[in-house]
């Protein structure tokens, strides 16, 4: 048994070597449940678009956040999204990554890039500046960055990306990008303290970021009195508690503040769900729409209500015995006529607008039926296609053992020959009790599919906290 997990552990490590090679930073899982009854396991295999273990453990993603009213729908997050690729890119600088050390300016263009102007194609390729060159990891961003106006450089000609930023500084990005009123803060005290490290010049900046509330989003609240740097953590989570502000009208956008910022500050998207999406019937890189429900401007292109909203299914977990399952969704571009707008990579809030809606009586009858049959037979296929596995294998390592067991003995070992002719058997016995397993799961398996498809027939509101259904109103907020 221990041979198998062996093996197992080694083709899902190549599995999954080859389709990060395939997908860099767009690999995608999908899990199916059954046979599972064993925690038996099939072929793991990867395409250049999806990542497919079935009837393993798939653990939720870190980096999504639940739909309000849905919580077996997820969609990607911000804050620790933005956390990720400033760790994956800063590592191809030979460092490692500590969230909780100071932001350097480098990461703090990575953040404010990858919030407010993710996917945006630079105009320029010369920075100017001459300790950022084309092979610096964080280049891309910084150029947006400058190109956006969301940060400058010195005077001098150099940005010093690898300087670290103040937390005045930080403070000071932020009274740039909102406008508000300071009249009710008393000095720079925050929950009842004086922030330390503030000079004169940023005075004014740090009561326009107490006067925000957005402090209170941001971790190790201590620290942002006392300390006279902010974490790269700290920034991650001050900058997405500014974009959900700013998208739901909590904040106003300062009359100087770059555009970029202003063109995001409407980006909350309602719509009404045209598709049928759920962890039952879902598979990873399917497309489903979603019209619009009222004017949205999205990075300076305004939608009038009726625009289609394309999405995809990045991750899916069928449902089983003892978990819902889930699925995680990305909505890609708005459109309308031939005007097309990508959205943001991660949304900082989604939500169920209207009341939870299921597919008619009518529409369940004649769907159910094809789900079954493809269940059924996916079902079968896998496991008869782990059943051969499992015989090929045990088959070779007999031929193996047998091979020894001539070889051993005629070369003046039989104790070792001996030993691997018992192997030999006692691995035989073994596959046919894999085997044996694998049946029983299997049936175990199309029992509780089809259980699960005659629940959702019936019942449809037990999946309904991982689906999205047709003409369900969502809200979602880049």
């Amino acid at each position: 048994m221990r041979k198998d997990l062996q093996k197992l552990l080694t083709a899902m490590v190549i599995t999954g070597a080859v389709s990060a090679a395939a997908n860099a930073a767009d690999t995608q899982v999908e899990a199916y449940a059954h046979p599972t009854l064993f925690g038996s396991h099939a072929h793991s295999y990867a395409t250049t678009r999806a990542n497919y273990l079935v009837g393993g453990e798939v653990a939720k993603s870190v980096n999504q956040v639940s739909f309000a009213g849905k919580s077996n729908v997820l969609i990607e997050k911000t804050a620790t999204d933005v956390l990720d690729v400033v760790k994956t890119a800063s590592s191809t600088n030979n460092s490692t990554c500590n969230v909780k050390m100071p932001v350097l300016r480098s990461e703090l263009a990575v953040i404010l890039s990858e919030s407010f102007a993710s996917g945006r194609k630079n105009v320029n390729t010369q920075n100017g500046y001459k300790d950022v060159t084309s092979a610096y990891w964080a280049d891309k961003w910084i150029e947006t960055a400058l190109e956006t106006n969301l940060m400058i450089g010195y005077p001098d000609g150099y940005f010093r990306p690898d300087q670290q930023v103040t937390k005045a500084e930080v403070f000071a990005t932020i009274a740039q990008i909102v406008d508000v009123d300071t009249a009710a803060v008393d000095g720079i005290n925050y929950n009842g303290q004086k922030i330390q490290h503030i000079p004169d010049w940023a005075v004014n900046c740090t009561k326009e970021t107490i006067a925000s509330g957005l402090l209170a989003a941001v971790p190790d609240q201590d620290k942002v009195i006392s300390e006279e740097y902010l974490t790269k953590e700290q920034v991650a989570y001050l900058v997405s508690a500014l974009k959900t502000y700013l998208a739901t009208g909590k904040l106003q956008v300062a009359e100087n503040a770059p555009q970029v910022v202003k063109d995001y500050a409407n980006a909350t998207v309602s719509m009404k769900m045209n598709s049928r999406v759920n962890a039952k019937h879902s598979n990873v890189n399917e497309l489903f729409t979603a019209k619009t429900t009222k004017e949205v401007t999205v990075k300076g292109e305004t939608f009038p209500a009726g625009s289609t909203v394309t999405g995809r299914i990045v991750e899916v977990k069928r449902p089983g015995v003892h978990h819902p399952g889930y699925v995680k969704v990305k909505f890609e571009s708005i459109k309308n006529g031939k005007v097309k707008v990508e959205l943001p990579e991660t949304a900082v809030g989604a939500e169920l607008a209207g009341k939870k809606k299921n597919p008619n009586i009518v529409a369940r009858v004649f769907g159910a039926p094809f789900t079954a049959t493809g269940r059924v037979v996916g079902i079968v296929g896998r496991s008869g296609a782990q059943a051969l596995n499992i015989s090929g294998d045990r088959l070779e390592e007999l031929g193996d053992d047998t091979s020894d067991l001539f070889v051993e003995p005629l070369t003046g070992h039989l104790g070792s020959g001996i030993k691997s002719g018992a192997n030999g058997v006692v691995g035989v016995v073994k596959g046919v009790v894999d085997i044996t397993k694998t049946a029983v799961s299997g049936t175990f398996g199309i029992v509780n599919e089809v259980t699960d498809e005659l629940v959702y027939l019936v019942l449809p509101s037990k999946s309904n906290n991982a689906s999205l259904n047709p003409n369900e109103e969502i809200v979602v907020t880049f």
